[in-house]
């Protein structure tokens, strides 16, 4: 399969890189080994030896560098071997790759394509991960799914209604249509549901009752990124003009994805809330709310997938709700033609 490569993927949440360990992690289907150097930077390099073709992840960190613990070659940061024993000179072929990296909003960040094009100013900005103003519990989950069915299911909260019943969902969520927004980078996308029932992972930490205006405005970037700003407020509250009273629920939601390989899927998210924050549990409640209703989503999306894997010659026929989705891919395919264009002049 052939993936968009000149973009910023993220590689994992900070803590996720420890300062005594190697994490190994396949990314668009290829193996990368992560360490921190002495001063804390994180280093990714190419987990596989260019010598015997052994994993560096089992590997040992030497101060910057990361030596195979199979016949010792020893690489720097950059990947190039400084040490080969037994060989007086290293002979300047035997080097690995290194892929560029940066740590923003408890994310690490790493640059799968033409290591010439990585500007980190086109980093997105996840705000909520670190503020003060908001509290979060990161987490983690893995699909045995392609990235864009899951990319489908973000993109089409109509499903809300019927897998998420008891989590996100109302019965509105299947007939409602959102407002949809489209620039060269992103789609916005704009769902309001005034004078409503709330759902039920709001209502479990409300603390008022009622009819509500709730809502969930969310950006969506190429190839794989959601930005979400959702929440419920009491009905002709204001909220639909901006207006945000103290009881109001608001939440600012990350959901990212970074393709394993063809069929599998790394999947990072949090729910950010900030209200009530010094209130015990609360942020933990919110995130065994959240875990509950991407499990639902996650048997649904690996059972599609096994579907698929067992009739690829059947086509999916759309319906209106697949609007934002067909989209979605259609700027997938448009980001993968500029790459295959700028391979051939190069």
């Amino acid at each position: 399969m052939e993936f968009v490569r000149n973009c910023w993927y993220v590689a994992g949440w900070d803590h996720e890189v420890r300062a005594d360990g190697l994490l190994s992690r396949k990314l668009l289907g290829e193996p990368i080994v992560f360490y921190r150097g002495q001063r804390g930077q994180v280093v990714a390099l190419e987990d596989r030896c260019c010598h015997r073709a052994a994993p560096l992840s089992l590997g040992r960190r030497e101060g910057d560098c990361l030596r195979c613990m199979y016949h010792g070659l020893k690489f720097d940061a950059a990947g190039a071997c400084v040490e080969a024993p037994g060989c007086e000179r290293v002979p300047p072929k035997l080097a690995v790759r290194s892929y560029p990296v940066v740590e923003k909003d408890r994310f690490v960040w790493i640059w799968m394509g033409d290591p010439a094009l990585a500007d980190a100013s086109a980093i997105l900005d996840f705000p909520w991960h670190d503020s003060p103003d908001w509290r979060m519990k990161p987490g983690y989950l893995h699909y045995k799914a392609n990235y864009l069915l899951i990319v489908d299911n973000l993109l089409d909260f109509s499903h809300l209604a019927f897998v998420h019943p008891t989590t996100l969902g109302t019965s509105s969520n299947a007939e409602a249509r959102p407002r949809i927004e489209r620039d060269a980078r992103s789609l916005r996308i704009h769902w309001w549901f005034l004078n409503d029932q709330i759902s039920p992972n709001h209502k479990r930490v409300a603390t008022f009752d009622g009819p509500v205006d709730r809502w969930q405005l969310y950006e969506w970037n190429a190839p794989s990124f959601m930005r979400m700003d959702s929440g419920s407020a009491p009905a002709g509250s204001g909220a639909p003009e901006g207006n945000r009273v103290p009881q109001a629920l608001q939440f600012r939601h990350t959901s990212v994805q970074t393709p394993e390989t063809e069929s599998t899927t790394h999947y990072w998210f949090c729910q950010a809330h900030n209200f009530r924050l010094d209130e015990e549990g609360l942020t933990e409640r919110i995130y065994a709310d959240v875990v509950k209703a991407f499990d639902e989503d996650r048997e649904m999306i690996e059972a599609q997938q096994r579907t698929i894997d067992a009739t690829p010659a059947r086509p999916m026929l759309p319906i209106p709700a697949d609007a934002a989705l067909n989209q979605a891919r259609w700027m997938i395919e448009q980001r993968l033609k500029g790459e295959r264009e700028h391979a051939r002049a190069a």
